[in-house]
């Protein structure tokens, strides 16, 4: 039921911001903003219920937390990242929804170190 009350949102906020694109150009990028706010909200349970069984899983496969962690912040930024710059795609900012990208990149990129860390660290232990 959530994918049609998120398709009929899209839909509605839409139509209302095709209306108000040339009028009032400021309230149709609130309105896309406002939008993307409630889908995310509906969405966002959905997550929890991710993230609750995938950290079963990995508490089953005896996986180390450290690791398992930080990819869920990956992926986390990851989402986080891609909503804003559809934000500022979607206001026509082009050039800060790609900052916003390569922001989202380099932090990435940070917090996967430790973990290409302790895989350089197994591949060497493997190696002669």
């Amino acid at each position: 039921m959530e994918a049609l009350q998120i398709v009929v949102i899209g839909i509605v906020a839409t139509v209302m911001i095709m209306l108000l694109k040339d009028d009032k150009p400021e309230f149709a990028v609130l309105t896309s903003i406002i939008t993307s706010i409630v889908i995310f909200y509906i969405v966002a349970d959905k997550l929890k219920i991710v993230v609750q069984v995938l950290t079963n899983m990995a508490k089953n496969a005896d996986v180390d937390f450290v690791f398992f962690t930080t990819i869920l912040k990956i992926i986390g930024i990851a989402y986080i990242v891609e909503f804003g710059a559809q934000i500022s795609r979607d206001a026509g900012e082009e050039s800060i929804a790609s900052k916003i990208e390569l922001g989202g990149k380099v932090i990435i990129m940070v917090l996967a170190i430790p973990i290409l860390m302790a895989l350089m660290d197994l591949i060497f232990e493997i190696l002669p």
